[in-house]
Parts: structure tokens; C-alpha cells; sequence
């Protein structure tokens, strides 16, 4: 492990807690310390009260902090007087703890401090770093995990045996380390936890942790436990039907839809196909902190009804004192292990999946290397269950907030790359979907920068790649609820006496025949959205009022809206709702130049503004505008509605 300690970053970073900072950025850039929010930082401060009283503060990570982005206003400030105070008690409960660890903050705005505050408190030294290192997790999730620390270590570090997070914690470690702590103490190992450093002064803290960490991936390169060797195999190619139908049961389980993203890295594929893959998952999460995220354990292969009946006598066996299964957090499994799926990770949102992909991954490599140091060993089901149920993520859990409201949804949208498809996009994000947009343009890839968008480039008239963007679809996010169909060709006017078959069978590959390919291609998965599937058709005016020159156009536009209305015929059993949108002078689109606007507002003697609100209303018509009514079309405000055809122009005196 590389120290990454710099003297001219550091110089840059004046004063105490800005170098608790730079320190704490440090420990979070190395994921094999660090992982989402995991870890913890402090900083003891002398500073003067506004009443001129000098006292001692405790400047601790605080909750909903990350450690590699952390700012000063990370870190709560709490009262040490109090803290030491608490720390003398027999007993606590955790949330008096949380209540009286808040009402000892010096800044009411300050975010929530960790619930390690009382630990970091107890321990003499000014800056106090706490990891989840990887290789000490792997170490102590062996039978002799406590003999390889004190062997590696010897007096170096103080340990301490298993406790979970919080007041019990704090007193025990407070209560072995002052009988244990000798002058050669530099750190704390909580056995199936993790490491502590300290040090009067942050480069010292920081310098002890990786010296710390570097020993013992040294003890586990000697014993040939830190390479990960596993058989090599070859990656699946799941069937998307398959997958979604898996993402459909999860999103039932868990009461909400759900992404399901798949693990296509080397080491999850073999993992997956390891020969003993049923044992060596079966055994527990690396670290206590990673329940909440990655459930208990992992679902193998895809029966869950059997995972679920488990998961109520786990329960039911560990809390006897439940009068009900009230009290349950959902049981749907957060990881899948299949070897025709491959490695399924799922969450409520793609940011939440990417969490667990990443946690497993590195479960992975600890319960690689504990095997091969004598056998992994995590910790007993009822430790499991206790971190699982605590009073303090159940009370979090329960106060939650309110999600957008199509957070675990999935939709696609076609011609995304501007205009009106790419409001789409923009709409469809806001309301929570993780959305996939494909266009023939390539800046369909570059409209957004964010882990809930996908953009492909995609030729719609190819049915091959229109079956190739499912999958990949399917692969990142585990299915699809929302079909917005938007691409489409506009030629320029031409009567019917000279209109070419060429470009007759142009319009209707695009704006006909490629629609209804992807129609049929995305209707096995749009039938397994959790929620029923929606589709939105982009229409147009022409519809029920065409013009003269745009025969090809109107001809294939009207096509597409009987398609949409036997579709809505056909799959309403199926719980899939189809309706189309009919815009009509959308004039923010790539079709409409300033060029193009000025030539037809002078064609019928009126200015481009008028030009823009030439309609009953006297109101512009803008993609933003028809994107918010396509999405609403997709919300439970039209949960009962299929086969509508709504304009959306202002009111046109020809179609009125």
C-alpha cells in the first residue's frame, strides 16, 4: 500500500482540522482502507467559546460524509467534557447516546456525529484514523485471527475483541486500552472490524495507519494469502428475459421496484463460477458495516421464495420476541450469485447497486484470502442480525424521506441526442428513472455525465442493435418500465407526384418500421416492469391534421398511432399502458434553424415570435414542454389511462 502523503499538498492545508482533512482525503482515495462512507477521522481542538471559555473539542466525521471528498464541514464538533462524562457510565442505550452525543455539538447546523464519537473521545492522542482495511478484515475473519494480529503486531496495537459499533464499544476499547496500551502502542484492531491509528499529529496518524496496513498485507503475502487465484472461466451471456423476470421477483419482495445491475468484472465472473462458490459465499459479509448495505447473505441461483422463506425463520429464529414479521426489513437479497445471471447486484437506485457491486468485490478478495489463512469465519448469525436490526439504521430506514417517483425505474428513450427526446431524458431523470437514450448522433453519449444515464449510438432501422441496446439495457439496470418512442425523420415537403419510393420507405423505416421492432423486442421485458410497463408515443399534429407536402410523414405517423392503439389493445392485460403525445410547431429542435424559423414566419407575414405562438393560446411550444406531459404520462397521475392521444400545441384550429 502506497503512502500518498505530499509536503506541498499538505502545505496547502493550514491549520488543524484542515490537515485532518487532507489526511482523511488520503485514507478515502485507497478503497482498499476506504469504502462508501466507511471509515472514520477525528480531531481534538482547544478553541474559545463565545463566552470566552477555553474548551475542548472533538471535531468527528460526521454521518453522510464520504472520507475521499470530505470538507471541514464533514467533520462535527462536539464537547469533550460531556463525552468523557458519558464514557463513565455502565450503561447507555444507543439512541440516548445519539441524542446526547447532539445536543453536545457546538453548531446546530452540523451533520450528525458518528456513532464511534464516545470511542474517539476516550482514546489520548489529537488525531485518532479509524479503515476497514481489507487485509486486517481478512486476517481476523479466520479461527486464529486474534493469534495472526498479535503475532504480526506484537505490542504495536491494543485489540479488541468483536462489540458492535457504538456505547458498548467505546467502553470496552476505553477499558482494555488503558490496561493494555504500552508506550510502543501505535494502533487498535477490532477483530472482524477494522484498524485504528493515532498520533498528536495528522502525518504521524496517517503514516502509522498504512504502516500498520503494509504489515499485514505483508504476513498475508507470506503465508500466500494476498494473491487472488481462482480457476478461470469464461462470462456468461444471460438471457435478458430472465434476468428481468429475477429483477421483477426482487422488486415484489422489496415492496419497490429495484435496479439489478450485473458485475461484469474478471474477478466476480470467476467467483461466480467457482467450484466451491456455495460454501464460500454462504458464510457472512466481511465486515459488520456491510450488512446494511449487502443483506446477510447472498442469493444463489434464482429461487426466492426459498431465500425469502429463510430469511423469515433467520428472523423469526433471532428475534422471538417479534410478535409479527411487521418489524422485517425487506428480504429481498441485495446480491445474486448465478452462473447464468452472473453476479446480480441490486439497490433502489443504480448509485446504491454500484455500492453493493462494489462492497462484494472486495468480499470477494477477503473471503479469498481468509480461506487460504486457515478458513474464512465470519461473525455468528446473531451478531449479523443484531447490526442488521439496530435500533439506529431501523430508525434511519424508517425516516427515510421521499424518493422520486419512479426511483428503480428504467426507461428508454429514443432520438435522445436533442430536442424533444432529450427533455425526455432530462424529465425522466428528475423523477427518479435511470434512463437509457440512443440516437444516431453520437453526443447521445455525452448529454449526461451521471451513473443513471446510458447513451448509445444506435441506428433504430437495424433491429440487431435495437436488440443489442436491450441487453445492454437489461445489463446495467436490470430490465425496462418505461418505452418512450421519440425518434423520427421529417422530410422536406414534397407533393405525392414526386415523391420517390426511396424516400417513401426512408420515412416509414424510421418513423414506422423501426418503432415497431423495438416495440416487439422491448415487450417481454416491458410486461415484467414491477410496476406495468408504460410506452410514449411521440406523435405529431399531422396526425389528425395533415399538411400538404408531407405525405411520407403524416402517412407514417398516423400508422404509428394505430400501432400504439391495437399495442394498448393487445397488452393491457399485461398490465402495459400505451399513449401517444400529438406536439406540433416545436420550434427549440435541430430541424428549426434561425435560417429555417425566419424563412416560414416571413411565408406567412409574421414575426418569429409570432411565428412561435401562432396557436389558440398565443403560446410557445417548447421539448421541455412536451418531455414534463410525457413523463407525467408515465406517473400514477394517468395510472388508469392507455390508448389517449393528447396534443400538446396550443390548440391548433385545424385539428380543434
Amino acid at each position: 500500500m502506497k503512502n500518498l502523503w505530499n509536503d506541498k499538498e499538505a502545505e496547502q492545508f493550514k491549520g488543524e482540522l484542515a490537515q485532518r482533512v487532507y489526511t482523511s482525503r488520503l485514507l478515502g482515495q485507497d478503497t482498499r482502507l476506504v469504502l462508501h462512507g466507511g471509515g472514520n477521522t477525528s480531531v481534538k481542538i482547544t478553541e474559545t467559546s463565545i463566552t470566552g471559555r477555553s474548551e475542548d473539542i472533538l471535531y468527528v466525521k460526521g454521518s453522510g460524509w464520504d472520507l475521499v471528498t470530505i470538507e471541514e464541514a464533514g467533520f462535527a464538533p462536539v464537547k469533550m467534557a460531556p463525552l468523557l462524562e458519558l464514557a463513565k457510565l455502565e450503561s447507555l442505550t444507543d439512541p440516548q447516546m445519539v441524542n446526547e452525543l447532539k445536543t453536545s455539538l457546538t453548531l446546530a447546523t452540523a451533520p450528525s456525529p458518528s456513532v464511534e464519537t464516545i470511542l474517539h473521545a476516550t482514546l489520548p492522542y489529537k488525531y485518532v484514523d479509524h479503515t476497514h482495511s481489507d487485509a486486517i478484515v481478512s486476517i481476523t475473519n479466520t479461527d486464529q485471527g486474534e493469534a495472526h494480529i498479535r503475532k504480526i503486531y506484537g505490542d504495536q496495537v491494543v485489540v479488541i475483541p468483536y462489540v458492535m459499533p457504538g456505547f458498548d464499544l467505546a467502553r470496552l476499547c476505553a477499558k482494555i486500552f488503558a490496561t493494555e496500551a504500552s508506550d510502543n502502542t501505535i494502533g487498535m484492531v477490532l477483530l472482524n472490524h477494522g484498524i485504528f491509528s493515532f498520533s498528536d499529529n495528522a502525518k504521524t496518524s496517517y503514516d502509522r495507519m498504512i504502516s500498520l496496513v503494509n504489515q499485514a498485507e505483508a504476513y498475508l503475502a507470506a503465508q500466500r494469502a494476498w494473491e487472488i487465484t481462482m480457476p478461470p472461466s469464461t462470462p456468461s451471456a444471460p438471457n435478458i428475459v430472465a434476468l428481468a423476470t429475477l429483477r421483477h421477483d426482487l422488486s415484489l419482495a422489496a415492496d419497490k421496484a429495484m435496479i439489478v445491475t450485473r458485475d461484469t468484472s474478471q474477478i466476480a465472473n470467476d467467483f461466480v463460477h467457482h467450484p466451491d462458490v456455495a460454501q464460500l459465499s454462504q458464510q457472512g459479509p466481511a465486515t459488520p458495516d456491510h450488512v446494511i448495505r449487502t443483506k446477510r447473505l447472498p442469493l444463489l441461483g434464482t429461487q426466492l421464495n426459498s431465500y425469502i422463506d429463510h430469511y423469515v425463520r433467520y428472523f423469526n429464529t433471532h428475534a422471538p420476541q417479534a410478535k409479527d414479521e411487521k418489524a422485517m426489513l425487506d428480504p429481498a437479497p441485495r446480491v445474486v450469485i448465478d452462473p447464468d445471471l452472473g453476479l446480480l447486484c441490486a439497490g433502489q437506485t443504480i448509485k446504491d447497486a454500484f455500492i453493493v457491486r462494489d462492497i462484494y468485490q472486495h468480499t470477494i478478495e477477503v473471503i479469498l484470502r481468509a480461506s487460504a489463512l486457515g478458513g474464512y469465519q465470519a461473525l455468528s448469525a446473531q451478531d449479523l442480525f443484531d447490526m442488521e436490526y439496530w435500533d439506529l439504521e431501523q430508525a434511519k430506514l424508517k425516516k427515510g424521506g421521499t424518493q422520486p417517483p419512479f426511483t428503480g425505474e428504467v426507461a428508454l428513450v429514443t432520438g435522445a441526442a436533442s430536442g424533444i427526446g432529450q427533455a425526455c431524458v432530462t424529465s425522466l431523470l428528475a423523477r427518479g428513472a435511470a434512463v437509457v437514450g440512443i440516437d444516431l448522433d453520437s453526443k447521445v453519449t455525452q448529454i449526461h455525465d451521471r451513473p443513471d444515464y446510458l447513451g448509445m449510438v444506435c441506428d433504430v432501422t437495424q433491429p440487431e442493435r435495437l436488440q443489442q441496446v436491450l441487453t445492454a439495457t437489461t445489463h446495467r439496470f436490470g430490465g425496462l418500465d418505461i418505452l418512450v418512442l421519440n425518434a423520427g425523420l421529417f422530410p422536406g415537403g414534397c407533393r405525392i407526384e414526386t415523391l420517390a419510393d426511396e424516400d417513401w420507405r426512408k420515412v416509414m423505416a424510421v418513423n414506422l418500421d423501426a418503432n415497431f421492432s423495438l416495440m416487439r423486442a422491448s415487450y417481454p421485458l416491458l410486461k415484467l416492469a414491477p410496476n406495468g410497463g408504460r410506452v410514449v408515443v411521440i406523435g405529431s399534429k399531422n396526425v389528425p391534421a395533415p399538411g400538404p407536402g408531407a405525405a411520407a410523414y403524416s402517412a407514417s405517423k398516423a400508422a404509428l398511432n394505430q400501432l400504439a392503439r391495437v399495442a394498448a389493445l393487445e397488452w393491457g392485460a399485461d398490465n402495459i399502458r400505451i399513449n401517444s403525445l400529438h406536439p406540433n410547431a416545436v420550434f427549440d429542435t435541430a430541424l428549426w434553424t434561425d435560417e429555417v424559423l425566419q424563412s416560414r414566419a416571413q411565408h406567412y407575414g409574421l414575426t418569429i415570435d409570432q411565428y412561435k405562438r401562432n396557436n389558440v393560446l398565443q403560446t410557445e411550444i417548447t421539448s421541455r414542454d412536451v418531455a414534463e406531459l410525457a413523463a407525467e404520462l408515465c406517473g400514477a397521475l394517468f395510472a388508469k389511462t392507455t390508448a389517449a392521444q393528447i396534443p400538446v400545441d396550443g390548440g391548433n384550429e385545424r385539428v380543434i
